[in-house]
């Protein structure tokens, strides 16, 4: 007995170590990219890790601000996951980093939590250290290839309502109306939040607004024009000079509310002390939010890299990504930066400037990790005003509004319709991860209706023979034999209405045989074999037969592994047989066998035959 289980154990472990070997992503696929590196590629790559760094850190401010976290947050974010990122990634462009969603996401959660947004310092190394370690199992199990199942209207609405939620939260900074509406309770949700701010927009500060405004004009206008040039950068910077010129001669700019300087010592992370208690409560407290910044994350960074990989042919292997996305959040936990996705605007930029390999993100990573020590060793930071940063964060949260996406999803399906507006307005109505969770689950659902309704399309011999579908004016016999032809997924979703559906034929009291064809059936499971016994047991006790054809491998080995195969056989004597194999070569040869036995088993060699009508359906062409 001992030396059984021992021999059973030792091949358990001997399969998981396959298992393991098979799923476990390249340490270090950026090693191939050395491989004929050249001095040309080099350039390519340093021009364009400089232009994404341009881009990159004063988007990394904007982000924190959008999260509620000091600018550090959203630099060393940036910073480290650059660095990390592509020396795991198979994509060659990807650009990772702190993201407008996953910002959202975290202001929203603590905006939500007055409790835990008390202790958020402490917290992020805990939620970006998890965001890091979902996705990095993930990797594993192989996740990332199941996300091309997520409907696409689910990603519109959920980004469309980010975009809408971002510039609501930024308009407090845009009117100096902050501190007016920090007197009035946290707004649940973006309509009670337009509320306030007609309540307080009496208290707008013009100056602040009459920057926030000259600085959103600045940026479309540079836009428009010089669309290759670094934009953010040049109009952060030349907004911040306007701003500080006119604090030095007209009084009332002297007012506007700046960023915050940081050193060194706020680049350093808050971890909180171990306490079993404290500590697993907030990991209780954490884990939906970074679940649904993981999916995020993982669903942002795989299609990019698929976008980017089609314009070049090159096809990124979405798990191995993945994993970078969880080892670049899981370096971020460890240095107090935000969590970190990938990033489209960088992502593109990257793409544009010529970039060859993935050490241009690597570069682009040292680049900010020398503007982070710079930024920390000069106050220039504490001269940026906070209205400055805000109307560039709705600048780009612009770009989030994609009327082309909106009309698609919109006017191709009542589905996607559905999904569409119910994510639009779980964004703005609740809780930013409840609402991503509401989306899926909700394009799921309909997913699953659509496809747990098996076809069942009526069949007749013809004069010559053959099996062909009945046109619709055909005239029936009375019937003895159904032939129901089977088509679609059989699996839990499906298995009630199928059997609702024979057991109707099976009420016919002229019925005496239904032949199953299954020659079309696929992903047979424990419900739908449990309702195709219990339908067995009822045609019985009605004193019906049930046959089945055209039964393929898989139809033939679940019903044998499951025991439902003996409980057709019951009442076949030698040499008998109420299943009938499926025969590539004769497709139609199971049914005839099946008719033979029917009629073999009403004792006569002409037999009245019905083709079973689904009254719910209307013939597919085949």
């Amino acid at each position: 007995m001992s030396t059984k289980w021992f021999r059973s154990f030792k091949a358990s472990l001997r399969d998981g170590a396959r298992w393991f070997a098979a799923n476990t992503p390249d340490p270090l696929p950026l090693r191939h990219s050395l491989k004929g590196y050249t001095l040309g590629t080099l350039t390519y790559d340093l021009k364009a890790a400089l232009n994404v760094a341009l881009l990159g850190i004063p988007q990394a401010m904007a982000y924190a601000s959008i999260a509620g976290l000091p600018i550090s947050y959203g630099i060393i974010g940036g910073t480290v996951a650059c660095l990390l990122a592509p020396l795991f990634a198979s994509s060659r462009f990807t650009s990772l980093g702190p993201t407008n969603a996953t910002a959202l996401m975290v202001f929203s959660f603590f905006a939500a939590s007055p409790l835990l947004a008390a202790e958020k310092a402490v917290m992020m190394p805990i939620l970006v250290g998890m965001v890091g370690l979902f996705c990095v199992v993930g990797s594993f199990l192989k996740v990332a290839e199941l996300l091309q199942y997520v409907s696409r209207s689910v990603l519109v609405g959920y980004i469309t309502g980010a975009g809408v939620l971002i510039i609501g939260n930024q308009v407090k900074h845009l009117l100096g109306v902050k501190e007016a509406l920090a007197t009035l309770p946290p707004p649940p949700n973006f309509f009670v939040l337009l509320y306030d701010l007609g309540l307080v927009a009496v208290h707008t500060h013009w100056p602040t607004f009459v920057l926030g405004a000259a600085t959103l004009i600045l940026y479309l206008l540079l836009k428009r024009k010089v669309p290759h040039l670094p934009i953010f950068a040049i109009s952060l910077g030349a907004m911040t000079a306007l701003a500080y010129g006119l604090s030095k001669s007209v009084p009332a700019f002297q007012s506007v509310d700046c960023l915050p300087d940081f050193g060194f010592a706020e680049l350093i992370p808050q971890f909180p002390e171990f306490e079993a208690r404290s500590w697993f409560g907030r990991i209780s407290a954490l884990g939906g939010i970074a679940l649904a910044i993981a999916f995020l994350a993982a669903l942002e960074n795989t299609v990019m890299a698929k976008n980017l990989g089609s314009r070049t042919g090159d096809r990124p292997d979405v798990n191995q990504d993945m994993f970078s996305v969880g080892m670049a959040n899981l370096g971020c936990s460890f240095v107090g930066g935000m969590p970190a996705s990938g990033s489209l605007t960088r992502s593109a930029l990257n793409f544009e400037s010529g970039a060859k390999t993935g050490f241009s993100s690597l570069f682009c990573g040292i680049f900010s990790a020398i503007a982070t020590a710079l930024l920390a060793l000069t106050p220039v930071v504490s001269y940026i005003p906070k209205t400055v940063l805000a109307a560039l964060v709705v600048a780009i949260s612009l770009s989030l509004f994609k009327k082309g996406a909106l009309r698609i999803c919109f006017n191709s399906t009542n589905s996607d319709r559905a999904v569409l507006i119910t994510t639009l307005l779980s964004t703005l109505l609740m809780r930013i991860d409840f609402a991503i969770f509401i989306g899926v689950g909700l394009s799921l659902i309909l997913f699953l209706r659509k496809a747990s309704q098996p076809y069942l399309v009526e069949y007749q011999l013809s004069d010559d023979g053959e099996l062909r579908e009945m046109p619709e004016d055909g005239k029936r016999a009375l019937p003895a034999i159904s032939i129901v032809h089977v088509e679609g997924n059989l699996f839990f979703g499906a298995a009630e209405l199928f059997q609702t559906q024979i057991q109707r034929s099976v009420a016919d009291k002229r019925l005496k045989i239904i032949i199953l064809r299954l020659k079309n059936a696929r992903h047979l499971d424990a419900t739908a074999v449990s309702a195709l016994e219990q339908l067995l047991h009822f045609a019985r006790h009605q004193d019906r037969h049930i046959l089945i054809s055209g039964a393929t491998i898989e139809v033939y080995r679940v019903l044998r592994n499951s025991g439902v195969l003996q409980v057709l056989q019951e009442g076949c004597e030698e040499g008998q047989s109420n299943l009938f194999r499926y025969h590539a070569d004769n497709p139609n040869l199971s049914t005839r066998n099946a008719l033979k036995r029917a009629q073999e088993i009403l004792g006569t060699d002409e037999a009245e035959i019905k083709i079973f009508v689904d009254q719910n359906k209307q013939t597919r062409p085949r």
